[in-house]
């Protein structure tokens, strides 16, 4: 249930929930944020893009104090006037990786497997083409044990055999929660992430700097990868019309779709009333 008043936090998803269709965010959008953080309101981007696409998000939420980035694995505090200041970093080993992806396959045959290792600007994915990758600008082929040789920061699977959602219930099926974190973000791969690492863990680093109570922080998604931070706000969760079913069934109110500005639309409301 929506808290009376106003929230002391505000975190939101970024693709398909503040951004655009056509990858834009509207000028509308980024004076609300301004007004938001004008009221005195933290505003904190929490998206699941890597550190590599910081400058991206940047750009997409610049209003934002934090951003909690790679589902929850890096985690930045942009409010130091010195430069931003890293809060978090986790990786998952590469030789955990490995024998995940094995299990795996050994359950459901062959995987098309991305990771996501480098933290430098607009640093490519490394891995296995596949045509339906949407950012294939942003893409090196390189082979398994290539893509193993490092820690990573997440890693990206699919197959053509299962809907992403059956292969992700199927995956969760067989790897432990302290092996690694499994969810899925729209794009059609399942996303593996370090154990403890969701946008609920990443958000709980911003709220104890802050000082801020779970409570008192509202929150926008769309899609699974959202979930964990649904579940841990607790002065409202909203969902934007375009959600995924399993965000909307948890979600307290649902706005309009992202490609109506729906969180700025639920926001510009908020703070006229």
């Amino acid at each position: 249930m929506t808290r009376p008043g106003l929230p002391k936090l505000i975190a939101t998803d970024l693709d398909g929930t503040l951004v655009r269709s056509d990858d834009t965010v509207s000028a509308y959008t980024h004076g609300v944020l301004d007004r938001v953080r004008a009221a005195g309101i933290p505003v904190v981007g929490a998206t699941g893009r890597g550190p590599r696409l910081t400058e991206l998000t940047r750009n997409d939420i610049r209003a934002a104090d934090f951003l909690v980035m790679a589902g929850g694995g890096r985690v930045v505090d942009q409010s130091d006037p010195t430069g931003p200041v890293v809060l978090r970093d986790e990786r998952l080993p590469a030789e955990v990786l490995a024998r995940l992806l094995a299990d795996l396959e050994a359950e459901v045959g062959p995987l098309t497997v991305m990771v996501e290792a480098s933290d430098e600007h607009d640093a490519p994915l490394w891995g296995d083409y596949h045509e339906n990758w949407p950012y294939q600008d942003h893409f090196e082929a390189r082979t398994r044990d290539e893509c193993l040789a490092c820690d990573v920061i997440k890693a990206f699977a699919r197959t053509a055999d299962h809907h992403v959602d059956e292969l992700l219930a199927v995956a969760r099926r067989i790897v432990p929660p302290q092996v690694a974190t499994l969810t899925q973000a729209g794009l059609g791969f399942i996303e593996i992430c370090p154990p403890g690492v969701d946008k609920a863990t990443g958000l709980t680093v911003v709220a104890q700097t802050l000082g801020v109570d779970p409570a008192d922080v509202l929150v926008f998604g769309d899609m699974p990868n959202d979930l964990p931070m649904f579940e841990w706000a607790g002065w409202s969760r909203v969902a934007v019309a375009n959600a995924h079913p399993t965000l909307r069934a948890v979600a307290d109110e649902v706005t309009l779709r992202n490609d109506d500005d729906g969180v700025a639309v639920y926001l510009d409301r908020l703070l006229s009333r």
